[in-house]
């Protein structure tokens, strides 16, 4: 593209940009080259072909190609174009959060359908803000909260949601550790998931582009995973639900990681044997009816998770699970 000022129409520019992309091997280079020619143009991609066929303005190749040079060097075309649209909301996004991908609005579908009623929110993990904007406009009652250990992260969401959700307040701090027992009615979250193997394989527009802390999650993709199922029991309201987005296949071992964190506290507040408490077929299949081993009915049951449910993206990848605590109820300010 760097002769881009010398092609003649808007058609030959886009066809030469088109090829450009394609060989560095961009996965849809007809439609970024069409985002990208539109912008470097102030029109649409339907504008694009009515000016098919008129002379490209000499400041238009400039740019266009200096925007193209920069997808072909894998540079997500969201960070180029400064923007992202999540739940119909159009975000800022930068090289400083992830682009908020389509999978993750399965965990504000999920959220919703389990927890309609939440009154105290957390998105943990906001990174551009995009699950706390969601859930603040879908649940305009609620109270909503985004955290995020990175300032810089934050400032992105600081904008996108007082644009938003100006409503939301922000906290800087690791995953839960701000935040008083029993605070929230729902957390959600989409926290680093990859394993330190899978880094080097990741598309060049996420493994040289995108937020290194908000992908990493340690050998097995569970560091951040862990700490939020074993630590939100302590910030849930009884009853309250944690809903996560997960990596393709990480769906049983952090159910397992929810077994364990509800035995060790059960073991803590007993005395008793970690072998008394499990989230096991049984016990799903009867979650309130069921009684736990000296205690009560184990929807009632509060400290430990006593509902899971997998949910999986329209592929049927597993990509969220959702981890309801007992105790029933809700908190209302």
């Amino acid at each position: 593209m760097g002769a881009a000022a010398a092609i003649g129409t808007v058609g030959d520019a886009l066809a030469a940009a088109v090829a450009c992309l394609a060989a560095a091997g961009v996965p849809e280079p007809r439609a970024d080259a069409e985002v990208l020619l539109a912008r470097a143009l102030d029109t649409t991609r339907v504008g694009l072909v009515v000016a098919a066929r008129r002379p490209l303005p000499e400041t238009a190749a400039r740019d266009f190609a200096a925007l193209v040079a920069r997808r072909a060097a894998r540079e997500p075309l969201p960070y180029i174009v400064g923007e992202r649209e999540f739940w119909s909301l159009p975000l800022t996004v930068d090289r400083r959060v992830l682009v908020p991908r389509p999978e993750t609005e399965l965990v504000v579908e999920t959220a919703l359908r389990l927890a309609p009623a939440a009154r105290r929110i957390l998105d943990v993990g906001t990174g551009s803000g995009a699950l706390a904007a969601a859930l603040a406009r879908e649940l305009p009652a609620a109270r909503v909260w985004a955290s995020d250990i990175d300032a810089d992260a934050l400032a992105v969401a600081r904008a996108n949601l007082a644009r938003h959700a100006p409503g939301v307040a922000l906290v800087c701090g690791d995953l839960l550790a701000p935040f008083r027992a029993a605070a929230f009615d729902l957390v959600a979250a989409n926290p680093p998931y990859v394993t330190d193997g899978e880094l080097g394989g990741l598309a060049p527009e996420v493994r040289d582009h995108e937020p290194r802390v908000a992908l990493a999650a340690g050998p097995d993709g569970l560091a951040a995973l862990g700490r939020l199922v074993a630590e939100a029991p302590r910030v849930l309201a009884p009853g309250g639900w944690l809903v996560v987005e997960v990596g393709a296949g990480q769906a049983p071992a952090v159910r397992r990681l929810a077994e364990e964190a509800g035995a060790e506290r059960r073991q803590a507040a007993r005395g008793g044997s970690r072998a008394d408490v499990n989230l096991g077929a049984s016990e799903q299949r009867s979650a309130r009816s069921a009684r736990a081993p000296d205690g009560p009915p184990a929807e009632l049951d509060t400290g430990r998770y006593v509902r899971v449910e997998v949910v999986g993206d329209h592929a049927g990848i597993e990509r969220v699970l959702a981890l309801k605590l007992g105790g029933g109820g809700w908190t209302r300010s």
